[in-house]
């Protein structure tokens, strides 16, 4: 495949606009589709709407070349992209509709020979309903088309390095399909493609993300039962993992993110019988939010009966993990909404240094926060915080393990 191409993406949020602005900087052109006219307007100006380290001096290249433009509606190409969200329904059950609705944008655009592929997250299956609602409108491009499936595997913060280095996992509905998109996805990254049918790519994904959740879920597991036992769990890691064999993670106040905290269900939801393992961690990590949250309500409860007075209190981090802004599925915006809910004209303090303003907490600094809270709760391990001085006649609730050396 030859980089005289053309790309359209449809969707250009956290992983979108990495995706497009990476493969337009291979010299590549590429038509990035967002229904949020403010976002495409951001980004024709060479600006991002989303925080993510070196990711504005791509897109700024990419589109004071000429090689990325935005726009409201999918424009024609020779590889189409679907990079859009794939949420869940109330009842836990995985939410394809957006990948369908992208699916029917690209449908009346889509020619013999182009090139088809799902990043989004997806239950197994997803691809292979996809290209049957393709011919069934399309009947005359069956077998002239190909479709596969692709999932990122990046670390926000670190984006737009592993978009490049990390391994790939690359499964077409046919051979033909795999090869193709094996050969676009080699035009611009470095690490190992590895090659498979799309079931089995969509499965890895999930399969993935639920491991990590299943580990995170033995380390938010052990925080409950040390905090019971007097124990410093924090102590008790480190020591444990001195052992060769043993790597436990970090507990936090919950999981959080547009994966790990919902790509589990989707195995959940179609093998329920089978997937207990991975869905008692869901259920694990949920209740870790919970506690935090009724630890810091009795918490401001024993603080009024000793001084005969409401504590102000300081509530250290929204995002759902350190040093960016993204609030997807967030444990910590979770736990900020319960303390909230509780509140008894109390004055509290809601931190986040990577967004400006939220529309349901009113931010203060942080470093205000800390010096006027009587209660200091760190939910995120935010490089801001672990360098900020309190005073012992503060209390500090450490839920993710800020001040933990």
């Amino acid at each position: 495949m030859k980089k005289n191409i053309t790309v359209s993406t449809v969707g250009l949020g956290y992983i979108g606009l990495p995706t497009s602005a990476l493969v337009a900087s291979n010299g590549i052109k590429v038509s990035g589709m967002d229904v949020n006219a403010k976002v495409v307007e951001t980004i024709n100006k060479g600006e991002i709407h989303i925080v993510e380290p070196d990711l504005e001096n791509y897109v700024e290249k990419a589109v004071r070349d000429g090689f990325l433009i935005a726009s409201t509606d999918v424009q024609p190409a020779d590889v189409y992209l679907i990079v859009v969200p794939t949420p869940f329904k109330g009842n836990h059950e995985p939410d394809i509709s957006f990948v369908e609705a992208a699916t029917k944008n690209v449908l009346p655009l889509l020619k013999e020979g182009d090139l088809y592929i799902i990043e989004s997250t997806s239950p197994v299956g997803t691809t292979e309903a996809m290209e049957k609602l393709i011919y069934s409108k399309r009947p005359e491009l069956k077998g002239k088309i190909y479709l596969a499936y692709c999932p990122e595997r990046v670390l926000p913060g670190n984006v737009m390095y592993e978009l490049v280095q990390n391994d790939r996992v690359i499964g077409g509905v046919n051979k033909e399909s795999t090869d193709k998109a094996m050969e676009f996805y080699s035009l611009f990254v470095k690490g190992q493609l590895h090659a498979t049918n799309a079931r089995t790519a969509e499965m890895c994904k999930l399969t993935e993300n639920s491991s990590r959740d299943v580990q995170i879920a033995f380390a938010n597991e052990l925080s409950l039962i040390c905090d019971k036992a007097g124990i410093n769990v924090w102590e008790l890691i480190e020591l444990a993992n001195k052992h060769p064999r043993v790597n436990i993670l970090q507990p936090g106040c919950g999981v959080g993110g547009h994966c790990i905290a919902v790509d589990p269900y989707f195995i959940v939801s179609d093998y329920p019988r089978e997937a207990q393992m991975i869905g008692k961690a869901r259920e694990t990590n949920n209740y870790k939010s919970f506690w935090v949250a009724e630890k810091i309500q009795n918490t401001k409860l024993e603080f009024e009966l000793k001084h005969g007075r409401k504590p102000s209190i300081a509530i250290m981090g929204l995002a759902f993990k350190p040093n960016i802004d993204d609030l997807r599925e967030s444990p910590a915006k979770y736990i900020a909404q319960k303390v909230l809910q509780s509140a008894n004209d109390e004055e509290i303090y809601f931190v986040e240094p990577n967004i400006k303003v939220h529309h349901v907490f009113k931010l203060t600094d942080y470093r205000e926060a800390a010096e006027k809270a009587d209660i200091i709760a760190f939910l995120v391990a935010h490089d801001e915080f672990k360098e900020l001085p309190v005073t012992n006649n503060k209390i500090v609730l450490d839920f993710c393990g800020v001040k933990k050396s």
